[in-house]
């Protein structure tokens, strides 16, 4: 199988929260961008970083474990993770795995970005 899809992830800023977009597949191979991006939507003061879904084609489960990577970190760095635009089956495995009880799933980005806000 030849990816043909670029992996993406652009970082913006709505209300002093960081978001990620993601675009394509999250897999091992996905590591140092997902890194940068992190960096990048949790710096300037951010107290949360939002993961935006929507544009998710794949995630396996090297990409399942980027996210606990990316979860320590932002534990580590006084940070709280929230998502949203989750396909009802990348939902039941956030539920499978318990990230739903670590990373706080939101119906839409306006959900996700005031939770992250009210702390």
């Amino acid at each position: 199988m030849t990816d043909t899809t670029a992996t993406t992830f652009d970082v913006r800023d709505v209300e002093d929260v960081g978001v990620i977009d993601i675009t394509g597949d999250i897999t091992p191979a996905s590591d140092d961008a997902l890194t940068t991006a992190y960096g990048k939507a949790s710096q300037d003061g951010a107290r949360a970083v939002v993961l935006n879904f929507t544009g998710l084609d794949y995630m396996n489960s090297g990409g399942i474990g980027l996210l606990v990577q990316l979860l320590v970190r932002a534990n580590r760095s006084k940070h709280s993770l929230k998502a949203f635009g989750l396909t009802d089956h990348y939902r039941q495995i956030f539920e499978l795995t318990r990230l739903d009880e670590a990373i706080g799933i939101h119906e839409d980005e306006a959900a996700a970005v005031s939770a992250a806000n009210a702390g």
